[in-house]
């Protein structure tokens, strides 16, 4: 039976062997350098992305801010605006009322000078002996309603007058038709003869001549008077 020992080394090592080790070390050493280097640009890598980031994250924040600065100031502007525009509307709100207003007293006077004073005259004057006048002469039938301004009335004869401030040729056709159901609205004139008139404070373009062609006398009231327009040899049209 051969039995091997193992005996620890008791010479020193070789130059050869102490070279190894050097180098052996160095390989290690540069080894564990170029990983702290590695590591070392990466952590600067991160730090740049990280400060890259915060100053992405701070332009956002800003850029929100601004936004939120211009919202906060358009909801300003279009607060004054809506504050603004309701009192236009008000203001417009108040002149339609004044023009309402006179407009309205302004038909009422044209109304007063014709039924007062010179309807009766006017009519006299064209050969309608005027017995009597009623004003706003309204009522319902068959479901519709009706309303005439002015009836100058005799035993022959019945004069329907259309008072407007302003007469427009849109107005005389309407005029028209209410007067060709007249005798149908108002029955306990059938028999008479239905004769038109417009009277008007001023009036738009050629609307007189419109009015006068469809067989209309065209009063027209200047200041407290009024005269008619028609020519002397006008003949008015029935329309009974």
């Amino acid at each position: 039976m051969t039995t091997h020992e193992t005996t620890e080394r008791t010479d020193p090592p070789t130059f050869a062997e102490i070279r190894e080790s050097l180098a052996d070390a160095g390989r290690r050493y540069r080894e564990i350098a170029a990983l702290m280097a590695e590591n070392e640009a990466r952590a600067r890598k991160n730090e740049a992305r990280a400060r890259k980031n915060e100053a992405k994250a701070e332009r956002r924040m800003a850029a929100l801010q601004r936004a939120m600065a211009e919202t906060d100031r358009r909801m300003r502007e279009t607060d004054r605006q809506m504050k603004d525009t309701d009192r236009r509307m008000k203001d417009t709100d108040r002149q339609l009322k004044k023009t309402e207003s006179y407009f309205t007293s302004q038909w009422g006077k044209l109304m007063e000078s014709l039924v007062e004073g010179d309807l009766v005259p006017l009519l006299n004057g064209r050969g309608i002996a005027v017995e009597n006048t009623h004003q706003r002469s309204k009522g319902r039938r068959n479901g519709e309603h009706f309303e005439f301004d002015i009836l100058a009335v005799n035993r022959r004869d019945v004069v329907v007058v259309e008072v407007k401030t302003t007469l427009r040729s849109e107005d005389v056709t309407r005029f028209l038709t209410k007067l060709s159901a007249f005798t149908d609205w108002a029955r306990g004139y059938r028999g008479k003869r239905i004769l038109g008139a417009v009277a008007y404070l001023q009036s738009d373009g050629a609307v007189t001549t419109y009015a006068e062609r469809k067989g209309l006398f065209v009063i027209r009231a200047t200041g407290s008077s009024a005269s008619i327009r028609n020519a002397e040899d006008f003949e008015p049209r029935s329309f009974a």
